[in-house]
């Protein structure tokens, strides 16, 4: 079944070069294609295009497929090329013509514009749970162990003293900026473009408002040639939050890699968390960070793949969009893993204590040194020169006590105050208000 089908065959070639994975990438979209049609026919019927006792039979068995698409049971039939076939197909072998009513008004394209908006809407508060809680295990490490030193570096040199607490928080910081990202990847994707038709709009007497309040947008896309446009820019702004996720994440795993080594030591996994080597018996390879590390480069490219599919296309509607499913619908299970798996490595991580100790640490304490003689009155720049020759003649020594006290320093980490500034940008999602209008919907 095809929808635009007038009357005589296509090439079998066309036909599977043209649908090529969408079949597979549409069972995704089919919980959210049915809320969609929900909402569109509920509007059809506020504006005399549908009589109420259609509607009552068409919601009534959209209610059952999506029950079925919820749980993994919906199927796109052989031959059906898309969801929207599909569900008007089963539409109509159940109620007969009134099946063949609830397209009106509506192309196919706004369908999988919605469809996709729906979707990263739902992935994105899946997402941003998963978020919260690797948030709230590198707090509580933080926390833990926060008066637990180890050396900061600075172009893989030795620097200055950090600590356990600095690390962890560092990257629960970072999680909240990424989470800024999210926010406005979800602003941009809770706006309704159900209306648009092939974008360019419809003389039926449509009430986008009412659609956009039945689906629990925050506004609607109002141009429709706009509407159009923002296929590919929605996903591609969406994978930029994702991107920035999946860098911070990436980049943690590349910790774990480093500090893991002999070399350096820092931290130790479980050995049930490691793998070993066929040949040589006394490996205990940190695979999971890095495999996290591969996936998140993998992900930060995922934009720059859209920007490639969907650059230099003028307005209106082509065909390439279709690629950029197989490209963004797997990401986000993808970064979900990535997400599960880096709070669980962190949860049973070891850390190593008096790192510090260590004699070829010692020079970390120069600028310790440094700063004591400057506040003993001594210029910073004679104190600076005075610490450096003592360095290079061999003879510095620091037998003084650490005492950072600013804000975000290894002895005032203000993890209460990170935690804060998370907590407000969660909020802002309005992720009840959603949950209100499609539990209206569905009841």
């Amino acid at each position: 079944m095809k929808l635009w089908d007038k009357g005589y065959s296509v090439d079998d070639k066309i036909v599977d070069f043209t649908v090529g994975l969408d079949r597979e990438m549409d069972i995704y979209l089919a919980p959210y294609d049915i809320l969609g049609t929900m909402a569109h026919i509920t509007m059809l019927e506020s504006v005399g295009l549908l009589a109420k006792e259609e509607l009552d039979v068409l919601l009534s068995e959209l209610k059952v497929l999506h029950g079925q698409a919820v749980a993994g049971e919906f199927v796109i039939e052989e031959g059906i090329e898309d969801v929207h076939s599909q569900v008007e197909l089963m539409l109509t072998r159940k109620l007969g013509d009134i099946g063949k009513k609830v397209h009106t008004g509506r192309s196919r394209n706004d369908q999988v514009l919605l469809d996709l908006k729906l979707f990263s809407r739902a992935q994105i508060e899946d997402i941003v749970g998963r978020m919260q809680r690797l948030f709230e295990v590198l707090q509580a490490k933080s926390e833990t162990y926060k008066h637990v030193l180890i050396p900061g570096y600075t172009h893989l040199q030795v620097a200055m003293p950090s600590s356990f607490g600095l690390w962890f928080g560092a990257y629960a910081e970072s999680l909240a900026d990424d989470m800024l990202m999210m926010e406005a990847a979800w602003n941009v994707a809770n706006q309704n473009p159900l209306g648009a038709a092939a974008g360019y709009g419809s003389s039926a007497p449509l009430n986008r408002t009412l659609t956009t309040k039945l689906l629990g947008f925050a506004d609607l896309n109002y141009n429709v040639v706009y509407a159009q446009m923002g296929r590919g820019k929605t996903e591609r702004i969406v994978a930029f939050a994702i991107a920035s996720l999946a860098e911070t994440i990436g980049r943690l795993a590349f910790d774990g890699c480093m500090y893991t080594s002999q070399n350096f030591g820092f931290i130790h996994l479980p050995k049930a968390m490691t793998t070993g080597s066929s040949i040589m018996p006394h490996k205990k390879n940190p695979d999971v960070f890095e495999l996290i590390r591969a996936h998140c480069n993998k992900l930060q490219g995922m934009s720059n793949t859209i920007r490639m599919i969907t650059g230099n296309l003028p307005s209106g509607y082509f065909r390439d969009m279709q690629i950029v499913k197989e490209v963004f619908i797997p990401a986000f299970q993808e970064i979900k893993d990535c997400l599960d798996i880096t709070a669980y490595a962190i949860e049973h991580m070891e850390v190593v204590d008096n790192l510090m100790n260590d004699p070829k640490y010692k020079l970390a304490f120069s600028v310790e040194e440094v700063n004591r003689l400057a506040a003993e009155g001594m210029p910073f720049r004679d104190a600076y020169k005075q610490v450096g020759m003592a360095i290079e003649r061999g003879e510095f020594e620091f037998n003084g006590t650490l005492n950072h006290t600013h804000e975000g320093s290894i002895g005032n980490l203000c993890n209460d105050k990170i935690a804060e500034k998370m907590n407000r940008i969660v909020e802002r999602f309005g992720f009840d208000r959603v949950h209100s209008a499609i539990d209206s919907l569905l009841k």
